[in-house]
C-alpha cells in the first residue's frame, strides 16, 4: 500500500509533509503535490503534518476521491521531487476549505 495526496492539496500546496518524509517520495506540480507510489514506504509520518488533511492511506481514500490513487501514480513520474519545505501557494488560505477542486488541477 501507499499514501495518496487528495484534492484538498490543489491550490494550497502546503509542503509540511515533505520535511518528514524519510524516502523523498513527494513530487511537486504547479499547484499540488503528489506521492510517488513506487517510492512511498507507507510509514504515514506525513499524514499528521498536512494542515488540510490531504494525505490518506490508499485504503482510506474516500470513494469520491479514489481517482486520486491513479492520478498520483500518473503525475509522479513527470513531476520533480521536492525534499524541502516551501511556502504554500499565495491563495492557500482562501482555498484550504474548498472541496471538489479537481477542475483546478494544473498539470
Amino acid at each position: 500500500m501507499t499514501h495518496v495526496v487528495l484534492d484538498s492539496c490543489i491550490r494550497c500546496r502546503y509542503t509540511d509533509c515533505v520535511d518528514v518524509c524519510p524516502v523523498d517520495c513527494f513530487r511537486i506540480g504547479p499547484n499540488m503535490l503528489v506521492i510517488d507510489p513506487d517510492e512511498c514506504i507507507d510509514c504515514a509520518v506525513c499524514v499528521p503534518e498536512c494542515p488540510v488533511e490531504a494525505i490518506k492511506a490508499e485504503e482510506d481514500v474516500p470513494a469520491e476521491q479514489v481517482g486520486f490513487v491513479a492520478l498520483n501514480a500518473e503525475l509522479a513520474p513527470s513531476w520533480p521531487a521536492i525534499t524541502r519545505k516551501q511556502d504554500p501557494l499565495p491563495e492557500a488560505e482562501q482555498w484550504k476549505d474548498v472541496t471538489d477542486k479537481l477542475q483546478y488541477l494544473e498539470r
